[in-house]
């Protein structure tokens, strides 16, 4: 929230301008602090036009990230981390990031630790995020545990990156083959008609005139269908029903269960490495972890885990009871990490043997699913031609 203010300093002399605050009450706490008497303060309403569309001013991985790097470097170099804060936020271009770091300042200014003002946008600062500061502020190596932070970031968005960036080609070779196929329905065969008048067709060339005739009726039914069935899944995906069966299905898939197995383990060995090495007690590092995994089943895995954890029992006890998501590998390395007392290197251990897998996996399907794509697609665009050619070629002769 914005606000007008105009008010009196220490000495007589008036002073007007804008001040952003979360509330009313906090706009004037934070002008009074500024030594600061208020005559008047108003609430800035935004016009039609000048309000911020949600969606673009999302806070992305990147702007984290980049973020990260940056308040890491500053606080080794010995800067305050007030400083840092309101240097870094004067940098940022996005207006709702801005605005968070400020705030953030602000807070840290007025007595508050870093990792309580990170509470305040959890949509932008993971609990895993809040928990790594946390611990580098108990420990007293906050330092530490910010590059340690930034680090982790960067390899998280650089692999996202890339996996990502192997299933782009894939899927831009789908949508041109659908589209050709759409185009061939929509254009071609309409124009086929005429040809076929009075002749007896087989069912596949009825079929496929048919579904011409359909599609240019009602496209926009199609349209609407589409996007509709896009929303409902991504909505039923995001409750715990969906996610179950999304596991269900996924994992059963050969290739993809694989891979998708082998992300969640990156991802689970990372996190809990990271934290555990910047000094978070392992139930909390658990407990973080948790919200940074898509999988519900291992989301309920780990949920296990913590609770064992608390009650005394190792990590690998609970672990070994899921052979289908933890293979022995992982369990053996977590064995070994318990028993000298180095998880958070064992797990560095297993993010390292898993990263080289995956770029093997990714290389495996990329190969194995372009020829299927083409071989199946380019078979549907041959059965269309065929049937279409089949009656023409059955007059001539």
């Amino acid at each position: 929230m914005r606000f007008n203010y105009q008010g009196r300093l220490n000495d007589g002399q008036l002073q007007s301008g804008v001040v952003e605050a979360s509330s009313r009450d906090e706009a004037i706490a934070l002008l009074q602090k500024s030594g600061i008497y208020i005559i008047f303060l108003e609430e800035i309403t935004p016009s039609f036009y000048t309000k911020e569309i949600k969606f673009l001013e999302r806070v992305s991985k990147k702007d984290v990230v980049i973020f990260s790097r940056q308040l890491s470097i500053m606080f080794r170099s010995g800067i305050p981390i007030i400083e840092s804060l309101r240097t870094i936020a004067e940098q940022i271009n996005k207006k709702k990031f801005k605005r968070e770091i400020y705030k953030i300042a602000d807070k840290v200014d007025g007595g508050n630790m870093l990792s309580q003002a990170l509470l305040l946008f959890p949509e932008t600062f993971t609990s895993f995020y809040v928990g790594m500061i946390k611990s580098g502020e108990i420990s007293g190596r906050l330092s530490e545990s910010l590059e340690y932070l930034a680090d982790h970031l960067e390899r998280d968005y650089n692999f996202n990156n890339k996996v990502i960036g192997a299933l782009i080609y894939p899927v831009f070779i789908i949508f041109v083959f659908i589209t050709i196929l759409v185009l061939l329905v929509v254009f071609v065969v309409p124009g086929l008609k005429d040809v076929f008048e009075g002749m007896e067709l087989p069912w596949s060339t009825r079929f496929i005139l048919g579904l011409g005739d359909f599609i240019v009726a009602y496209w926009w039914v199609i349209i609407l269908a589409t996007i509709g069935s896009v929303f409902s899944l991504y909505k039923f995906f995001k409750t715990q029903a969906g996610k179950s069966l999304f596991d269900k299905v996924v994992f059963k898939v050969p290739l993809i269960g694989d891979f998708v197995r082998k992300v969640n383990l990156i991802r689970i060995a990372e996190n809990l490495s990271t934290l555990i090495a910047g000094g978070l007690p392992i139930v909390q590092a658990l407990e973080a972890t948790v919200d940074l995994v898509g999988s519900g089943s291992y989301k309920k895995i780990l949920y296990e885990t913590r609770d064992g954890v608390r009650r005394g029992e190792l990590i690998s006890s609970i672990l070994i009871n899921y052979p289908e998501y933890f293979p022995s590998l992982f369990t053996q390395m977590i064995i070994v990490g318990e028993k000298t007392g180095k998880i958070d290197s064992s797990l560095v251990n297993v993010v390292h043997f898993y990263r080289g897998d995956i770029d093997r996996s990714l290389e495996g399907m990329v190969k194995l699913i372009e020829p299927l794509m083409i071989v199946v697609i380019g078979g549907m665009i041959g059965l269309m031609v065929v049937s279409l050619l089949t009656p023409i070629y059955q007059v001539t002769v």
